[in-house]
């Protein structure tokens, strides 16, 4: 297996470069290295390699020269900036899995070092609805290099950020893409934040830009596979059902002593026009917040409900809270942890069903400490969301945004997954297969980040279920998306 890989290594300084090139120039299955730089490097080779001059090293540029160069069987892109070490027989192993699979591309579970700690940094397996531009491969992809080839011909937009992931959607949709669940590989890991830190990456400002051009990547992608929705809506006529209620505020639940009464005191204090109420669903809560909440048992709006039930996810008490005799017509999200900005945020929300014509709205709000003190990126405003592909978008990103409120008939007939986390999300996939989604662009909601979030600091293996799960509902409603496509052609 002399010779069956040329890899591609970005330039990052010469320290960097040098342990990675002498680890990979002891394996016997290296054959060319070539060494990629942006504006680093004037000369043409480095240290006895030649080096490829691109625009930016995810770009679509990037990836046709990479195509072009290559010769092996197999093509290695390193995609950190920092030093890389191959564990024993590696690259070996990864090629001998790529022939055995016939994979179009290989990656592998890994070791990250940060600091002097090395941890265990286990990937998640890809899957057809893995749409999401930010899915971790790790740093190292093996790619076989007539698939990479036959995909850069097809690649037809210039991205400058998003090459690399046009890249792998193009191969994807022809090829597998296989998981390796052996440790083959060390990358050190710059980036030390938690797991809470890194959600709302993708829509920070300063990576507009970036997710622009990913939204082109998956929308072309999805009219290649029949995933793609045309704007065309199903209209509402909002007259189901007999309700005395308009709205209805729904808040699950569980051990939130320190924060139930600023959200339920949130929720009173609403001004409307129409009569609403707050149905609380108090799952088995043990540290003084029933109690809190029977504070609240003199004011007829609030209704507090403590399920019987002990298998409830946050799914499930959204469920019981939404087919209680007293909802009303629409329902809108609090979570037991944040606040609404002011006192016209839920005439606000309802005001936009009627305006938008839409099952679902979602709004805008802003990122707090527990003190409610702004905290980066600040207001997460989801304005990647179109009336025109934003249903179609909503596939690659991994939220839509809050608080989210529902046309209740509609909530009832899909029902939420009986889970804790991505239920939000798949009720969103699935409405807007059908039903436009309003937006409101004002922040009507805080959202407040502090150690207890369920989110706030995950360990790898919960991170890689939770995204998996995330996977699965894209997987589900892809293959929906496909078979109507097919039914109304």
């Amino acid at each position: 297996m002399k010779n069956t890989i040329d890899c591609f290594i970005p330039f990052a300084g010469e320290a960097q470069l040098k342990q990675t090139l002498n680890g990979l120039k002891s394996s016997e299955s290296v054959g060319a290295i070539y060494i990629l730089s942006t504006d680093e490097l004037a000369e043409s080779t480095y240290a006895g390699f030649p080096v490829i001059k691109v625009s930016a090293l995810r770009s679509t540029e990037a990836i046709k020269k990479i195509a072009v160069k290559s010769e092996a069987a197999y093509t290695l892109i390193y995609t950190k900036q920092t030093v890389l070490k191959f564990g024993y027989f590696a690259l070996e192993r990864m090629t001998r899995i790529a022939e055995d699979s016939g994979a179009g591309m290989v990656y592998a579970d890994h070791y990250k070092l940060c600091g002097n700690d090395r941890k265990n940094a286990p990937v998640a397996d890809y899957q057809e609805g893995s749409l999401r531009d930010d899915f971790d491969f790790g740093s190292v992809l093996l790619y076989k290099t007539s698939a990479l080839k036959k995909a850069a011909q097809q690649m037809t937009v210039g991205y400058l950020y998003a090459g690399l992931y046009d890249l792998r959607l193009k191969v994807a949709q022809s090829e597998a893409l296989v998981h390796i669940n052996e440790y083959l590989y060390t990358e050190i890991e710059e980036d030390l934040r938690k797991s809470g830190e890194k959600l709302f990456d993708y829509v920070d400002p300063k990576n507009r830009a970036v997710q622009i051009e990913m939204e082109q990547a998956c929308t072309d992608h999805l009219k290649v596979v029949g995933g793609y929705l045309a704007p065309q809506f199903k209209s509402i006529a909002f007259d189901s059902g007999n309700f005395e209620i308009e709205a209805s505020v729904i808040i699950p639940v569980r051990n939130r002593i320190r924060t139930i009464k600023d959200a339920i005191n949130s929720v009173l204090k609403q001004k409307t026009t129409f009569p609403f109420n707050l149905i609380v669903i108090d799952n088995q809560s043990t540290d003084g917040t029933s109690e809190a909440i029977r504070e609240y048992a003199a004011d007829k709006r609030l209704i507090h409900i403590i399920p019987e039930r002990k298998d409830l996810g946050i799914g499930g008490c959204w469920n019981m809270g939404v087919h209680h005799p007293a909802c009303g017509k629409f329902a809108v999200q609090l979570d037991s942890d944040d606040l609404y900005k002011n006192e016209t945020t839920l005439q606000t929300m309802v005001n936009a069903f009627y305006e938008q014509n839409c099952a679902m709205v979602v709004g805008t709000y802003e990122m707090t400490d527990f003190e409610l003190n702004t905290i980066p990126p600040g207001i997460i405003d989801h304005k990647e969301w179109t009336p025109d592909n934003g249903r179609n978008n909503a596939l690659r990103i991994n939220g839509l945004g809050a608080p989210r409120a529902f046309y209740t008939p509609v909530l009832r007939d899909i029902k939420v997954p009986n889970t804790s986390y991505g239920e939000d999300y798949a009720l969103g996939l699935a409405i807007s297969r059908h039903y436009q989604i309003g937006r409101v662009y004002d922040v009507v909601y805080l959202c407040r980040r502090w150690e207890d979030n369920s989110d706030a600091s995950l360990d790898i293996v919960k991170l890689n279920g939770h995204n998996t799960y995330k996977d699965r509902i894209r997987t589900w409603e892809l293959q929906a998306r496909i078979a109507l496509n097919k039914e109304n052609k």
